[in-house]
């Protein structure tokens, strides 16, 4: 029976013959808690349920919710599988004790080490590099590296998101993993002087600053940007020609990069099937379609890019742990509440 509260997903498909991982005919169903709320994906989970007969019962929520919804539900959850954005909210449901462990030879195979829990408690799918972007009249010079956004030069022009924002946490985490936690605490310090603005609003309102002009540079995740190219987001695409972008530290660590990904519930009732999909997630046309339909970087690099995303070029990534990014997040928010961003 399908989940109490879910949203309607899926009917029963019938079923192609396959080969590989997804090979054999698979009854039954699976129950997914995601926090992605995209419509995108409905072809994620429509392409899952025609290539192995699956039914996908599905409950959306705000990842918090939906972590402390499986603490309070036991070893009664109903829950098979957690997706959710940014690897806090990914190593904070590990922390909860709600995903399980897993072996996987297609999933250890396809996704790069870094890009794993170092337990195997969740694992990427897709990633948005968080990147650097500038008024290209009014910035001949901009910043080529997270570190020189702090640069007293640009007081008054940088424009980010709110310290209690996850991509705000881990960015400043993936800064104490790269040069320390003291280094770090000079470098939020100096953000908070270089502020055009109280921290406010989304990705998306950080770039729309810029073309407003109520900030000369600004952060923010490359799939914002790039749907903007892909499609018209009000208030960015008309004049996105104005904005210029930096993949930052290129002669240095790479660029940082946020993550989607799962993991299996702790008390999966149909963990074979939950498995499934991850490997599933984990295949070439999966991957095609976290680039193709929501403007990501796949997790497998060997997929090509959508137009949209190969617009921005090529970079080089940050390859840090994320996991171990993840543990940085309680340093980060004392150092964001001692330097006083907002």
């Amino acid at each position: 029976m399908p989940l109490s509260g879910t949203k309607p997903v899926l009917a029963l498909a019938s079923v192609a013959l396959l080969t590989g991982p997804l090979a054999a005919f698979a009854e039954g169903e699976l129950n997914l808690y995601s926090s992605r709320h995209y419509d995108t994906d409905e072809r994620l989970y429509s392409d899952f349920t025609d290539q192995t007969g699956i039914t996908i019962n599905r409950i959306e929520g705000k990842a918090d919710e939906l972590i402390a919804r499986m603490q309070a539900e036991g070893r009664n959850s109903p829950a098979d599988i957690l997706l959710t954005v940014d690897t806090s909210r990914l190593e904070r449901a590990k922390d909860a004790g709600v995903l399980q462990a897993i072996d996987s030879a297609v999933l250890e195979e396809r996704i790069p080490a870094n890009l794993q829990d170092s337990d195997n408690q969740w694992f990427g799918f897709s990633q948005r590099a968080r990147i650097i972007f500038y008024d290209k009249a009014d910035v001949s010079e901009p910043p080529m590296d997270y570190v020189s956004l702090a640069d007293p030069k640009y007081k008054g022009m940088v424009c980010h998101r709110s310290s209690s924002n996850v991509y705000s946490q881990t960015l400043l985490s993936a800064v104490i993993e790269n040069h320390g936690a003291g280094a770090a605490k000079e470098w939020a310090a100096g953000m908070v002087a270089n502020f055009a603005r109280d921290p406010e609003g989304g990705d998306t309102d950080q770039l729309r600053a810029i073309i407003s002009g109520e900030c000369d540079i600004s952060v923010a995740n490359t799939y914002y940007f790039a749907r903007a190219l892909r499609k018209d987001v009000d208030g960015l695409s008309a004049e996105i020609d104005k904005v210029g972008w930096i993949f930052p530290a290129q002669e240095a660590e790479g660029a940082h990069m946020n993550l989607s990904g799962g993991g299996v519930a702790a008390h999966a009732p149909n963990r074979d099937n939950a498995i499934r999909f991850m490997e599933y997630l984990a295949s070439d046309s999966a991957q095609q379609y976290f680039s193709a339909g929501n403007d990501e970087f796949p997790a497998v690099d060997t997929v090509s890019l959508s137009d949209s995303v190969a617009r921005l070029g090529r970079y080089k990534p940050d390859e840090i742990s994320l996991s171990a990014v993840a543990k940085n997040v309680p340093v980060a928010q004392k150092i964001f509440n001692e330097v006083g961003w907002k």
